[in-house]
């Protein structure tokens, strides 16, 4: 995984800007604009809240039109603000920032998709939009994937970028997250592109075949956002078509490295967060079971507290696992943090209190349980809940 270059400008034909147009105070980055030189295929998933954002009912729409899948030009984003919960004049201001990005790059305004992030409930200031718009266009370039993914932070505490390079072509992409991060669909603000030719129809497959391992794989605090958005643009400037099962094989293999750095780059991220914690699940009956309990224990508020305050209390975790809806059976259950087995057979074992606490010292904290009922397996990326989650999200308005 290459992180050196730009993310959204690392394909051939893209370019991108990061503006401030006055959405955050001092003069920070707030408005992206990521802009291919040719029609693009695209496919996109969106948060499963029944509370959706206008911009994600507004990009749904377009999508949901064959011939616009296969024609994006752009994708506008702001911070600062969701435009959920806004009605039809939320919707209103959703169509306004496309077509005001259609006037500014020269295309249509169904050729345009709207991310927006920030609180809910407010109006967007569409005069500093429009003017970020018209200055985002100006500002437009090969190196702007870098102060494009700063625009779209909201309390993340770095940009969040990745590239990979193939033989035939490049995926990059940009994201932001660190708060209200859940399954299912995508939990955050992503924009991926690459050069490869792709139909429409593929892409849709490659995409959720990746997102299913990566961005549905995390969890920081359980919470979904109303605008979560993943957007994947392919505009084929490298001439390699993805045109046969193994070239989709091979295409689909490399947007999940991407989606699953990204996702790691959120977890990471996490508001507060000071550990990241991988939860491998193993032994489980079916894909679905073991993804349910890995959910469950990276979910918890207990498991999570202890991690944080360096107490490997493993109780929390078969805890977690025994109310998390699966049939699930102590007496056949093997946990271990780290290389420390601390519970066989429905009883704790003779291990060394002082081995377990440092298997969950470092920064990095892996936990695995088996459940001893078959051969599936699943993973799920999460963190520590600090006192600093707390006080962020306490003051998030103010």
């Amino acid at each position: 995984m290459d992180n050196s270059q730009t993310g959204v400008t690392a394909a051939k034909g893209f370019r991108a800007a990061g503006v401030a147009c006055g959405l955050k105070p001092n003069n920070a980055l707030d408005l992206a604009l990521v802009v291919s030189d040719s029609d693009c295929a695209c496919a996109g998933v969106f948060t499963t809240n029944r509370v959706q954002a206008a911009p994600v009912l507004y990009d749904k729409a377009t999508l949901a039109h064959a011939e616009r899948r296969a024609a994006i030009r752009a994708v506008v984003a702001n911070s600062r603000c969701a435009n959920a919960c806004t009605g039809e004049a939320g919707l209103e201001d959703a169509g306004a920032m496309a077509e005001a990005t259609a006037q500014a790059i020269g295309c249509r305004a169904d050729q345009v998709l709207v991310l927006s992030t920030g609180v809910i409930g407010t109006r967007l200031e569409m005069p500093k939009i429009r003017a970020g718009i018209a200055d985002a266009a100006k500002c437009l370039s090969r190196d702007g994937g870098a102060d494009a993914s700063r625009a779209i932070m909201t309390t993340d505490t770095r940009h969040k970028h990745s590239v990979l390079r193939s033989k035939y072509y490049v995926i990059g992409g940009m994201a932001k997250g660190a708060g209200m991060i859940h399954p299912n669909m995508a939990t955050m603000l992503a924009v991926i592109t690459t050069d490869a030719k792709i139909a429409p129809n593929l892409l849709d497959q490659a995409l959720r075949a990746a997102v299913s391992q990566s961005f549905n794989s995390i969890s920081i605090d359980g919470d979904m956002s109303t605008n979560d958005t993943l957007l994947v643009l392919a505009n084929g400037a490298s001439g390699y078509e993805i045109r046969n099962a193994q070239h989709v094989a091979e295409f689909t293999e490399a947007l999940t490295a991407v989606c699953i750095d990204l996702a790691k780059q959120i977890v990471r991220d996490g508001e507060g967060a000071t550990k990241f914690v991988e939860i491998n699940i193993t032994g489980a009956g079916n894909e679905t079971d073991a993804a349910r309990v890995a959910q469950a224990i990276a979910n918890s508020p207990l498991v999570k507290t202890a991690i944080y305050g360096g107490d490997a209390n493993w109780g929390r975790v078969v805890a977690a696992a025994g109310y998390s809806g699966v049939a699930v059976e102590p007496s056949k259950m093997e946990l271990w943090f780290g290389d420390v087995n601390v519970f066989v057979n429905g009883m704790p074992t003779d291990f060394d209190e002082a081995d377990s606490t440092r298997a969950i010292a470092g920064s990095e904290v892996f936990i695995r349980l088996d459940l001893g009922q078959g051969n599936a397996r699943a993973t799920v990326w999460t963190c520590d809940l600090s006192h600093d989650y707390v006080t962020i999200n306490g003051k998030y308005r103010t």
